[in-house]
């Protein structure tokens, strides 16, 4: 499936590391054609780290992709019963936001737009970013490998011998696993090799 007037929701998470490689792949997208509907969590809207301002990286993705962020849950709830978008990515997946969604937490926008998204029965997209993925959060990941209409970026062990537990998603695969999501299908392998580009 192509991407070209597909209305695709990306949920971006906590995982402040992985900005960057996130926002070059929802450049990628608009230049396919698709209309990005950006979604922050509380803290990736609000909390300035050494990897850059929070206000400044919002209106930055504001801007590539024409539509103003989603960061409230009220403006979340509606992407649901409004049929918003056509798939949905949480790109990055923090360890805090998988462990919530597995077990049906709403406390942020980015899980609230999950919920309602999924109630529609259009395909969910996970892109792991988290430091214990190997360890408490492994349950979760396994949960939702396990339910219906969520896909996972291919993802792996990106420092195992200085984070042995931690594993991210090959930003590079979001496409991919987008198109082939679109068509219910996971993209496969899931667990990529250490020496991941």
């Amino acid at each position: 499936m192509q991407l070209d007037g597909v209305n695709i929701g990306v949920a971006i998470t906590g995982s402040f590391c992985t900005f960057d490689k996130i926002k070059i792949e929802i450049i990628n997208l608009v230049e396919k054609g698709a209309n990005v509907l950006p979604i922050f969590s509380f803290n990736a809207a609000t909390i300035n780290t050494r990897f850059g301002n929070a206000s400044e990286f919002v209106k930055e993705i504001e801007k590539i992709t024409q539509n103003t962020a989603v960061r409230t849950i009220e403006d979340a709830e509606p992407l649901g019963p409004k049929g918003l978008v056509d798939i949905m990515i949480v790109a990055p997946c923090s360890g805090n936001t998988l462990a919530k969604l597995s077990n049906g937490i709403t406390d942020t926008p980015v899980l609230m737009a999950a919920k309602a998204h999924i109630r529609n029965n259009k395909p969910l997209v996970i892109a792991v970013s988290t430091n214990d993925a190997l360890g408490l959060n492994l349950q979760n990941i396994g949960t939702l490998l396990n339910t219906k209409g969520i896909y996972f970026v291919p993802f792996g062990q990106d420092n195992s011998s200085g984070k042995p537990k931690s594993m991210i998603a090959v930003t590079g695969m979001i496409i991919p696993t987008l198109k082939l999501a679109l068509d219910g299908i996971q993209i496969q392998p899931i667990i990529h090799c250490p020496n991941m580009k």
